[in-house]
């Protein structure tokens, strides 16, 4: 049987676990032979998308770009997990109905605990001004108002949040029990 192909897009704050749940929804699904791709928000922009900035016409223009490639491949069958803050609802509703075969995961945590997971310094880079329109510091980040999944990565576990991804990809027909 063909796989069916749908884009998985994971969207919240830098450090709410996004990369970390996407990659291991990717690990198991790879481990039961589907064909997945992850795009991660921080390696589009080093290949992808380089040369764009973090205003809002750039930030735009990069989940357009993601979200392209994303459609292209969710319609030749491949499962496709993406990471990236994408903070503005209008452009994730966008880039929604263009794939269509799209779940939202709302990978959510306070901006505090964020914080506290900042391994690469930019929360504190953003507070003291050196980072300009960092996203849930200086530039708003507008919450999903029906995501598809939300992972409380403050409150749960990384295996209930994978859990509930890939009980949402099993309920909408996406990939078999696992």
């Amino acid at each position: 049987m063909e796989q069916r192909g749908v884009t998985v897009w994971f969207t919240g704050l830098s450090g709410a676990g996004k990369t970390t749940i996407s990659r291991k929804v990717g690990e198991i699904l790879k481990s039961q032979g589907y064909k997945l791709e992850i795009l991660d928000g921080d390696i589009v922009r080093q290949n992808l998308t380089k040369g764009l900035g973090f205003s809002k016409e750039d930030r735009d223009e990069n989940i357009r770009r993601i979200g392209f490639v994303s459609h292209i491949l969710t319609r030749n069958g491949v499962i496709v997990l993406v990471s990236a803050i994408s903070p503005y609802r209008e452009i994730r509703e966008e880039v929604r109905q263009r794939i269509g075969d799209f779940l939202q995961v709302y990978v959510n945590a306070p901006v505090e605990v964020c914080e506290e997971r900042d391994v690469k310094g930019l929360y504190k880079k953003a507070r003291s001004g050196e980072i300009k329109q960092f996203t849930g510091i200086s530039d708003p980040y507008e919450d999903p108002q029906q995501p598809d999944v939300e992972c409380r990565t403050d409150l749960e576990t990384e295996e209930e949040s994978v859990a509930k991804v890939l009980d949402k990809l099993v309920a909408a027909g996406y990939i078999d029990k696992i």
